[in-house]
């Protein structure tokens, strides 16, 4: 089985995305120092780290195992398409949650990030149900 070159950039850029939002969260935790490193407000550039790290982790995973079996069923180029589209929701969706004051509010790059993950990756589901 070989991988078509657009599907495998995509993984690997939602693989470094991952990463980097972990970094980013050791970046908060050590700008903290010996403060509390288990912040409650919705508002602490620490908890919008965890979480925006915590909800790339919840759903980047998923993404790429079923890029995986999309691509090992289907050369088609709509995996291609379904693979960029999972590149742009979730840097469209981590943007979102870095860039807002608050995590008690909504702004338009996270919900767009947000309903984008979902359709994705039903879109992906049934890509790898109809390949079979």
């Amino acid at each position: 089985m070989k991988l078509d070159t657009v599907t495998v950039v995509c993984m690997a850029l939602l693989g470094i995305l991952l990463f980097l939002l972990g970094a980013n969260v050791t970046r908060n935790r050590a700008l903290r120092g010996g403060g509390n490193q288990l912040p409650t407000d919705p508002a602490d550039k620490l908890l919008i780290a965890v979480r925006a790290h915590g909800n790339a982790a919840e759903y980047i995973p998923t993404m790429i195992v079923l890029l995986l079996v999309c691509s090992a069923l289907s050369s088609s180029w709509v995996v291609d398409v379904l693979a960029v589209a999972c590149v742009v929701v979730r840097f469209t969706h981590a943007i979102g949650m870095l860039r807002s004051a608050t995590l008690a509010a909504h702004g338009p790059l996270r919900d767009i990030g947000a309903l984008g993950t979902y359709l994705v990756g039903v879109a992906l589901g049934i890509t790898a149900l109809v390949t079979i």
